[in-house]
């Protein structure tokens, strides 16, 4: 009887400490799924009305694009300042570039503040099974997801708080859609674009190293 209880209690022992027993073999359980970031919708910023309802692909993207504004690097770092900065990225890609809404799928202040882009891309990327086709990379939108983070990255680094939304947004996206991290890129990987900055571009291994580190 002693026996058969002090064996109970170390496989209970095994369990808690995150092994699985089997066959001989000790296996780690996998690693916890990324939490869904806090990402306010399009209501939550008063986004206009799209000029037509965006596209639901039956897909999912398979890269992840890194963008920059290429607005000033503001210090306002609040959420009221995102907002305005959300609805001044949908003014000008609806009013300048003739787009139906804005062009990414999602955009991340200097506050750290992330919030849905085109209308629809917040619902598909929880779903994790279909992709709102956007207008933010020229010839790849039906496979390529993107981000826009607030500000100029040619020589200025971003802040912490962008930084480490960006890290656990990528990871979310890249989690939910099955992206690989290798596929984490820049826009002038495939567009005459001097985006996302040379400072943030040149950051981007490092990006795709602490988003593998997140997804475990």
């Amino acid at each position: 009887m002693d026996s058969e209880l002090s064996r109970r209690a170390l496989l209970r022992g095994v369990a808690g400490a995150g092994l699985v027993m089997g066959a001989g073999l000790c296996t780690a359980t996998p690693a916890l799924a990324v939490p869904a970031p806090s990402i306010v919708n399009c209501a939550g910023w008063s986004a206009r009305p799209a000029k037509s309802t965006p596209q639901l692909l039956g897909h999912k993207p398979t890269v992840l694009i890194v963008h920059q504004t290429e607005s000033p690097n503001s210090t306002d770092y609040s959420k009221a300042h995102a907002y305005s900065l959300a609805r001044s990225v949908q003014n000008h890609h609806m009013n300048s570039n003739g787009w139906i809404d804005s062009g990414q799928q999602f955009t991340i202040s200097r506050g750290g503040h992330i919030l849905e882009g085109r209308h629809r891309s917040l619902a598909a990327l929880k779903g994790g099974k279909q992709h709102v086709l956007g207008a933010h990379v020229g010839g790849h939108n039906s496979t390529h997801i993107g981000i826009e983070n607030e500000g100029t990255y040619h020589t200025a680094k971003p802040p912490e708080q962008l930084w480490a939304s960006l890290v656990t947004m990528c990871a979310y996206i890249c989690q939910q859609y099955g992206i690989k991290v290798a596929n984490i890129k820049g826009h002038r990987d495939y567009n005459s674009t001097d985006c996302p900055g040379n400072k943030l571009y040149s950051m981007l291994p490092k990006l795709r190293q602490d988003v593998a580190k997140l997804l475990g």
